[in-house]
């Protein structure tokens, strides 16, 4: 037999308060009632969700494994009441963005405070995440646009590039290679290097870079993003390989940026559900995003990687 959402209510009441008692003060029903209620849910189950020891309620193993999926209805319930809220509250619309940390940093922030100064009614909610959730979070629809500079492939997904940037060198700006105008890998190896995991794409991408001109990287200190290298090379721990997007969130920086013979281009791509129109909210973003990359320096790619 299943649940019902009141069983499921009262389940769960009873398990992050341990008694009778507690469940019955956080619904504001009687004791009796939340008593009847789980006897009859345990009868519909089949087995027991609770063992009864000298007055007291402990959770079964099962009861345990069903409480985790129960979360998990809760959390879907309280995300719709405030998506419910949100709409009223907001009659204009509501665009919900995610970023890679890369272009999470300056490039979206700058074209949200442009796209909200001509669009003052409608509210923007923005994350930046790593690779995995930012796609979990299109295809569950949680977002509506997403811009990565990692390539994504999912068939439901499609990608539309609206800027690029190079990897880039950044060192302290007393470091000798801020003396140079543009690096080759050779120049890189002396140095302490700050880089990446070798099965994450950027530790991959420097991996195929310094493989290109037969070397190996051997990195001093592994990040976990580029972002992360950035604030390392701040601190003085060494020299780094980054994308542009990233270095040029640095603003305030003690760093200097130096080109890279060969080094690959990162093309910022908008992401977005393939089998949805996109609303007239986000092309109106999107083409806010494009002036803004295009004013930055960030220009659709005429290369490959």
């Amino acid at each position: 037999m299943s649940f019902n959402l009141r069983q499921i209510e009262v389940f769960r009441a009873v398990m992050i308060t341990g008694s009778i008692r507690g469940a019955s003060q956080l619904l504001f029903v009687s004791q009796p009632a939340v008593s009847r209620l789980l006897s009859h849910t345990e009868a519909r189950v089949g087995f027991p969700l609770f063992e009864r020891i000298r007055g007291r309620l402990y959770a079964t193993p099962e009861a345990k494994k069903l409480f985790h999926e129960v979360e998990q209805v809760y959390a879907g319930v309280r995300r719709v009441n405030e998506l419910a809220r949100e709409l009223s509250e907001h009659q204009e619309g509501i665009l919900n963005l995610v970023a890679s940390p890369s272009v999470g940093q300056m490039v979206i922030p700058m074209a949200m405070a442009e796209y909200r100064h001509n669009n003052p009614q409608v509210k923007l909610t923005f994350h930046y995440l790593g690779h995995a959730p930012l796609m979990e979070r299109l295809l569950n629809r949680q977002a509506d646009l997403a811009v990565s500079i990692l390539p994504v492939n999912h068939p439901n997904l499609e990608m539309e590039e609206i800027g690029s940037g190079r990897l880039i060198c950044i060192c302290p700006y007393n470091h000798p290679l801020a003396r140079r105008a543009t690096l080759a890998v050779a120049d890189l190896l002396p140095f302490p290097l700050i880089s990446y995991d070798r099965a994450s794409p950027f530790g991959a991408m420097v991996g195929a870079l310094f493989e290109a001109s037969g070397e190996t990287v051997r990195a001093a200190i592994e990040a976990g993003s580029p972002q992360n290298a950035c604030a390392l090379v701040q601190a003085g721990a060494g020299i780094a390989l980054v994308d542009e997007f990233s270095a040029r969130s640095w603003a305030a920086s003690k760093f200097v940026v130096r080109p890279v013979v060969n080094a690959p281009v990162l093309k910022a791509t908008l992401v977005r559900l393939r089998t949805e129109p996109m609303s007239q909210l986000a092309q109106t973003f999107v083409e806010v995003l494009q002036n803004v990359m295009q004013r930055e320096g960030f220009r659709v790619s005429t290369q490959g990687t």
